[in-house]
């Protein structure tokens, strides 16, 4: 078919990722691929099995002097390396321990960490020679400002920074990644991200565990003829792979027992958007979202999943036959850009393995979780202010903004400029409106977990009845939020997580409590980064 095409620079052939000129397509435009890789270097989907990435073990353990909590402490070093993702030719990624994605952290609530993340990239990234500046921020959690990756809060190569995670809130999947100013969608397509597991005793209880309890990390990627990733964010618009990943793995397959399984989706596309279904058509059982565990699980056939969110379900692969294959579809959303291959994630191979009856939940789906969240048990009635805000594109300069704001006002105001200032212990609604006709936004707001009242004044999607971090607001869309300030005071972000969004400039910063003459907790000052001698 005939399309529109527009020249585009991605990389330069240098250092450890190199990259080609590309020819990209304009957006909404379906085509056959976008990768310049030869027919036997595309990979084809299922002719790969899927892999974990591996928990990561602590360096020590400790007890907290304060309050006598126990802490492990862990490392992990950001670094340039090679991944086999094509079935002839190597990656050059960064990965955190050189591994993409990076190792799994898992934990029980109550239990501190400590994780040293140590920068040890080049000095400047390939593709555009930025410097490889990073700030980790662990997502999903109620982390003090100065350990929770405030974008301008960087590390340089050569430095190393201790940031400190207090476990406290409910079981959950997070997941950690490069929070760097302007350069997080470069740094995170490039690999810097990873899955983080807080367990408590009601989840352990109630669903799968060890080897039934699945991390699938879903990304997309372009390659260039030599291995190399290929980037384009289409004018600050966002990227959108012909190759789809999961956990590293391009349309993998993973072979199951008849039980129940349990499956914690990430997506970390920088921007696309995916709506999961079984080719089945049977429905999944949604038990948790971004901030943990719902109410009451749900029965959903599919479901719209932006980058960022995270979504828990349980599969009953019971009902099918031996040798039987299942596949996760993916059937899009408006303002993606699909290729051949886009409309499918992964593959499951059922097998006669025989399966331990002895897990009472190798067959039980609980209908009850959660029922006590505090998050879902807010009333709109407690609110003191509702604020509303507007996500758009400046169309004169290509940059994107909340309220006609962005982060390049929040530096020049020494990082004092906020949107919206709640106190401590303040129940809000905060409404937002996507007046950018042909985009849809994933927002994401930093330290809390909220709830959604509505979305164009109707109830959510069943899926979404529970505490969320991260919220799809498709094009022509309203949604209205509810949310409780705390536990901490003190700056947070406030941004799409399309990662060219946010840089280009779609990020701004709210404080919760009064402006200090000296904060304590300043996400800058507060805790710097120190030389990695």
């Amino acid at each position: 078919m005939s399309i529109s095409r527009r020249q585009v620079l991605v990389g330069g052939g240098l250092g450890v990722l190199g990259g080609a000129a590309l020819l990209v397509p304009t957006r909404s435009i379906d085509a056959k691929s976008i990768s310049r890789l030869a027919p036997g270097d595309m990979p084809r989907p299922f002719q790969t099995a899927l892999t974990q990435a591996p928990i990561l073990q602590p360096d020590s353990t400790g007890i907290d002097p304060v309050d006598g909590a126990p802490v492990r402490y862990f490392t992990l070093t950001e670094m340039a390396a090679t991944a086999a993702i094509l079935p002839r030719l190597k990656t050059p990624i960064l990965g955190y321990n050189g591994m993409f994605p990076g190792p799994t952290i898992s934990l029980d609530q109550g239990t501190k960490a400590v994780l040293r993340v140590r920068n040890q990239l080049p000095a400047v990234h390939p593709f555009d020679g930025h410097p490889l500046t990073t700030s980790t921020h662990l997502h999903g959690s109620a982390s003090l400002p100065q350990y929770d990756g405030y974008a301008s809060d960087i590390t340089s190569p050569g430095f190393r920074k201790d940031y400190r995670y207090p476990n406290a809130q409910p079981a959950r999947t997070l997941w950690y990644h490069d929070h760097g100013v302007h350069y997080t969608a470069l740094n995170v397509y490039s690999g810097l991200v990873g899955q983080y597991h807080l367990h408590d005793p009601l989840e352990r209880a109630l669903l799968p565990q060890g080897r039934y309890d699945v991390a699938l990390s879903i990304s997309d990627a372009i390659f260039a003829a030599n291995g190399t990733l290929s980037y384009t964010d289409d004018s600050h618009s966002g990227l959108w792979g012909d190759v789809i990943l999961v956990n590293g793995r391009p349309w993998p397959v993973m072979k199951v027992q008849k039980r129940i399984y349990r499956f914690r989706i990430l997506n970390c596309c920088i921007s696309r958007s995916l709506r999961p279904s079984l080719s089945t058509g049977d429905p999944v059982t949604f038990v948790g979202v971004d901030g943990g565990l719902l109410p009451l699980s749900q029965t959903v056939g599919s479901w719209r999943h932006s980058s960022a969110e995270r979504y828990e379900i349980l599969v009953d692969f019971r009902k099918y036959s031996t040798g039987q294959r299942i596949v996760l579809r993916n059937l899009s959303n408006p303002n993606n850009v699909d290729y051949d291959y886009t409309n499918r994630i992964m593959a499951f191979d059922v097998t006669d393995e025989p399966v331990d009856v002895s897990d009472p939940t190798w067959n039980t789906i609980p209908a009850q979780l959660a029922t006590n969240n505090p998050v879902m048990a807010l009333s709109p009635s407690e609110a003191r202010k509702v604020r509303k805000f507007r996500v758009k594109r400046d169309d004169v300069t290509n940059m994107w903004n909340i309220n006609g704001e962005t982060w390049q006002d929040v530096i020049s105001s020494g990082y004092k400029r906020v949107i919206a200032d709640p106190g401590l212990g303040d129940v809000e609604i905060w409404e937002f409106e996507n007046s950018s006709g042909g985009w849809f936004h994933p927002l994401h707001i930093h330290l809390i977990d909220f709830k959604i009242l509505s979305r164009n004044g109707r109830p959510p999607f069943a899926y979404e009845k529970g505490p969320k971090d991260v919220v799809y607001i498709g094009e022509g869309e309203t949604v209205r939020l509810l949310m409780k300030f705390g536990p901490h005071k003190g700056r947070y972000m406030l941004h799409c997580h399309n990662l060219p969004h946010e840089d280009h400039d779609m990020m701004v910063q709210f404080r919760v409590g009064p402006e200090d003459n000296f904060d304590p907790n300043d996400p800058i000052t507060a805790a710097p980064a120190t030389w990695d001698g």
